[in-house]
């Protein structure tokens, strides 16, 4: 790997760390905010709503970067951040937060799957899993440094403050990008337009079967994600100290799955890592109900269900930047969006299946987990990879 390749990874996972701070740090401040606005929190769930409905619609702008190139892409992604943030400094009213979330999320549609076509197009497939672990830590990392950093300010300077930082650091990112990542002209193929890019995505089955995995497996994920904080308060009687504990679980989790892809996906395969991955998912899962009879058993149950979901998650992004390498752009957008509508359905059946009880909850994980591994017996079958 070059020099240079090696810094811009560098500053792909140092930007990703600053996008993925503003997506996570809405969630504990949120009534910080409210009260700041002067709005309830439903009015602010209106835009979190909207800003979640937008990952369906990722395909639109992220395969900006199969036409006009990944520097073009990676550019756009973040002046729509940097510029949406702006707004709520110039104007600190509940329209320019919505705003702010809005065009910040469309930055981060645009930015994250074209970082995974840049890689995809120039790291080797069989270091390609080691290289993207490397930049999704700064998912887990934003959780565990850049939330309680962000708390750190607002405590300090006020609701405001975390935006100032991240719009100077958004600036810095844009002169970054602009000076380390070299200009690129797409390839004819790569050049054409949505509509045709999408038609021939669709007609490739591998990327439809790997698309339908992404799909199942977030809604796998969501099912229990979304009821996890239910689950602990009513078994436990606990409220904020043991869901602020779950949190740090979860983050440490994610870290110690993306940490695991690092070492184990290159060396095992990646169809190998997920279905290893899924398979363990499902005990996990199975292991909650019987590990939540205290605390800690629900404590650890969760830790391993998140750390063998990422580990899972993450090995998949270096499969699809290789499934259908002309319209590697639009692949992972579609893909991100595929995550996106896979959260919507574990979101909306999740309070469903846990009317039932836990089991209920990881009954439909464990379900949607083995039609995964049946996709996964499909691709094989369908493709080399």
């Amino acid at each position: 790997m070059s020099r240079a390749l090696r810094l811009q990874i560098i500053a792909f996972t140092a930007i990703r760390f600053m996008l993925n701070t503003l997506h996570r740090m809405v969630y504990p401040f949120l009534p910080v905010f409210a009260r700041a606005l002067g709005v309830d929190l439903g009015a602010l769930s209106y835009a979190l709503t909207a800003r979640s409905v937008l990952g369906v619609f990722a395909p639109l702008l992220a395969a900006l970067s199969d036409s006009r190139g990944r520097k073009a892409g990676l550019l756009t992604g973040l002046v729509l951040f940097t510029g949406g943030l702006a707004l709520v400094i110039i104007w600190p009213t509940y329209p320019m937060f919505f705003a702010a979330l809005i065009l910040a999320f469309l930055g981060k549609l645009v930015y994250d799957p074209t970082v995974q076509a840049y890689m995809g197009d120039r790291v080797p497939y069989a270091q390609r899993g080691t290289v993207i672990a490397i930049t999704e830590i700064s998912w887990s990392i934003s959780f565990i440094v850049g939330v309680p950093f962000a708390g750190f300010l607002i405590g300090r300077f006020g609701w405001v403050s975390p935006f100032w930082a991240l719009v100077i650091l958004g600036l810095a990112s844009i002169f970054v990008i602009f000076r380390i990542i070299p200009d690129d002209h797409p390839e004819k193929v790569r050049a054409l337009d949505l509509g045709e890019n999408l038609r021939l995505v669709a007609g490739h089955e591998p990327v439809m079967i790997g698309f339908a995995f992404a799909l199942l497996i977030s809604a796998a994920n969501e099912v229990i994600n979304l009821v996890f904080g239910a689950w602990i308060e009513d078994s436990f009687g606990v409220q904020v100290l043991a869901l602020g504990a779950a949190s740090a679980v979860i983050g440490i989790a994610e870290l110690g799955g993306e940490g695991l892809v690092g070492v184990l996906t290159d060396r095992l395969g990646k169809v190998n890592s997920l279905a290893i991955g899924t398979s363990l998912n499902i005990l996990s899962a199975l292991a909650l109900p019987v590990l939540g009879g205290t605390l800690i058993g629900a404590f650890a149950g969760l830790f391993f269900f998140f750390l063998t979901f990422e580990f899972t998650i993450v090995s998949l992004l270096p499969l699809m930047t290789e499934i259908f390498p002309p319209a590697r752009g639009t692949v992972m957008a579609v893909n991100f969006a595929s995550l996106s509508l896979g959260r919507a359905v574990g979101a909306f059946l999740g309070v469903q299946f846990f009317s039932f009880g836990i089991w209920g909850s990881v009954g439909a994980s464990v379900g949607f987990n083995l039609i995964c591994l049946g996709a996964l017996v499909l691709l094989k079958r369908k493709s080399d990879l």
